[in-house]
C-alpha cells in the first residue's frame, strides 16, 4: 500500500468513541455541577464564566467546546481540564450540557 493510499485510509477512519460507564457519568455530573458550577453558576446560568445552557451553546460546534474544555481559554480564568478528563469524557460532558442543567442533575 502506498503512503498516499494509507494516509487516505487513515484520514477516513473515525475514532471509536469510548463509552463512559455509569459510575464515571455520575462523577462527571457531580463535577459539572460543583466544579464547573463554581464559575458558570450552580444552575449553569452564568457567573464568573458564561452560561452553559443549550441556547447559549447552540451556535458553537462540539469541537470548539471540547477544545475549550481541554485547553482552557487564555487569558480568562477557564483552566484546561485535559490532565483530569479524557477527550471521550469531555465529549460526553458537552452532550450533557446540550441537554440542559435539569437533565444533568
Amino acid at each position: 500500500m502506498t503512503t498516499a493510499l494509507l494516509l487516505a485510509v487513515l484520514i477516513n477512519i473515525s475514532p471509536v468513541q469510548a463509552e463512559v460507564d455509569e459510575q464515571r457519568q455520575n462523577e462527571l455530573r457531580h463535577m459539572l455541577k460543583h466544579d464547573c458550577g463554581s464559575c458558570h453558576g450552580m444552575s449553569l446560568k452564568g457567573g464568573l464564566g458564561p452560561a452553559l445552557l443549550p441556547e447559549t451553546l447552540a451556535g458553537k460546534p462540539d469541537a470548539y467546546l471540547i477544545h475549550t474544555i481541554m485547553y482552557g481559554r487564555a487569558p480568562t480564568p477557564m483552566p484546561p481540564w485535559r490532565e483530569i478528563l479524557t477527550e471521550e469524557e469531555i465529549s460526553w460532558l458537552v452532550q450533557e450540557l446540550r441537554k440542559g442543567p435539569d437533565h444533568a442533575q
